[in-house]
């Protein structure tokens, strides 16, 4: 299959404001990435911190923005929602105009309230919150406002498109079984692989919503799985629930395949090895579906190539960069505001297609790709000789669903 695809077409020179005033300071724009940057998701977390300052570190070196150069303070949240509150304070103290943010939903929903009340009680000194990773319906749902914007995917998208492809594949099978991380994600996850069944013209065999990060031997889950003589195992499941569940499957010779969202956090191949191949990822990016030209430099500023949850984080980055583009403040005050509108009109033709904002409730269009585990790929990952040879490349149009009834935003005036 041949995957064509416009390069990365953005240029990150943001031009420089008129001057301020004789005497005067230019306002610098302040971004605070609010980040789980110690404990058990510190893999998701750096990687965010990762992406955002590629493509900021790149608007710097061309000027920055508003006649200053941007300033970025990392704030470790600790990994939890009261951690996160706290330093969303202290980053209000600090004059922050944009949180960034992306591991874990349930902090997420924190932050985005945290900033919704903010704006209501500050008319004038609102705040911008931009989620570049976390995937739960209701950000985009009864949680949705004007000042937050998603840059990654939810689970119908990743769902809708892993049944779709592997249907069309012949790889689906007709029994299917669901375990996923018992909070909103994972909740999202059961209801779209259910929500699915008659188009993918699947029997959900059962559901199995467990523990977030705690269990050690998913054995017993596996067994249940054979018991149920599943063909194709659907999972949201990351970080250790991941890996546990994939070597227990592994250990047992369970033959069902797996088809995930997140197999491409790094290290898992590498620790799941041959009982890998065959499985199926729903992801924004795959180096390999693109000329591999970003790729290269960002390998060449990190050390690694992109993958797992930076993608988004850069593309998210790289459509504020757009919006700073387009709004022009000459030195003075940052009306987060005019940014917001200037956000909802980008359009940002990334390597995998085309990315743009719905209006009414802040989510991305994303195009996604779901990639096969292989050997003899051309960028394999972990140090093995296997990594994810693209299958499909989805564009926006074909992976986005309606917005959700929940969703009441209030515009400004």
């Amino acid at each position: 299959m041949k995957f064509a695809h416009a390069a990365a077409a953005i240029a990150l020179t943001v031009p420089m404001a008129a001057a301020p005033l004789a005497g005067a300071k230019a306002e610098a724009l302040r971004i605070a990435i609010i980040e789980s940057l110690s404990g058990g998701q510190t893999s998701t977390g750096r990687p965010n911190v990762l992406g955002a300052s590629y493509v900021i570190d790149k608007l710097n070196a061309a000027g920055g923005f508003n006649g200053d150069k941007i300033v970025v303070t990392e704030y470790d949240n600790g990994g939890n929602t009261a951690g996160a509150s706290a330093k969303f304070k202290q980053a209000l103290a600090d004059g922050v105009h944009i949180v960034i943010q992306g591991s874990s939903s349930a902090i997420a929903g924190q932050l985005s309230e945290d900033v919704r009340k903010h704006n209501l009680r500050n008319k004038g000194k609102e705040v911008l919150y931009l989620n570049v990773g976390a995937e739960a319906m209701e950000l985009t749902g009864e949680k949705c406002h004007f000042h937050a914007f998603r840059f990654t995917t939810t689970a119908p998208m990743r769902v809708g498109a892993l049944v779709r492809v592997m249907k069309e594949a012949g790889t689906l099978g007709g029994r299917v079984y669901s375990i996923n991380q018992n909070y909103s994600w994972g909740q999202d996850m059961e209801a779209a692989i259910k929500g699915n069944a008659a188009a993918g013209r699947y029997e959900v065999v059962e559901t199995v919503l467990h523990e977030v990060n705690r269990i050690q031997d998913f054995a017993p889950f596996v067994a249940k799985i054979q018991a149920a003589k599943a063909d194709t195992v659907i999972t949201g499941n990351w970080s250790n629930d991941l890996l546990l569940l994939m070597k227990a499957a592994g250990a047992s010779g369970l033959k069902a395949r797996f088809a995930t969202a997140f197999l491409d956090q790094p290290g898992n191949i590498g620790n799941a090895g041959d009982v890998a191949l065959g499985h199926y990822v729903a992801h924004t990016y795959n180096a390999e579906a693109t000329d591999g030209v970003m790729a290269e430099d960002y390998k060449k500023v990190t050390g690694h190539y992109p993958a797992y949850v930076e993608p988004n984080t850069i593309n998210g980055v790289k459509m504020l960069a757009e919006a700073l583009k387009a709004v022009d403040f000459k030195g003075g005050a940052i009306d987060v505001d005019k940014l917001a509108l200037a956000l909802e009109n980008v359009t940002l033709t990334t390597d995998t297609g085309v990315q743009s904002i719905r209006k009414e409730d802040h989510q991305a269009y994303l195009p996604v790709v779901v990639s096969r585990v292989e050997a003899g790929v051309k960028y394999p990952v972990d140090g093995t000789n296997l990594g994810f040879r693209p299958v499909k490349v989805l564009p926006s149009d074909q992976t986005i669903y309606p917005v959700q009834a929940s969703c009441k935003m209030t515009r400004p005036n």
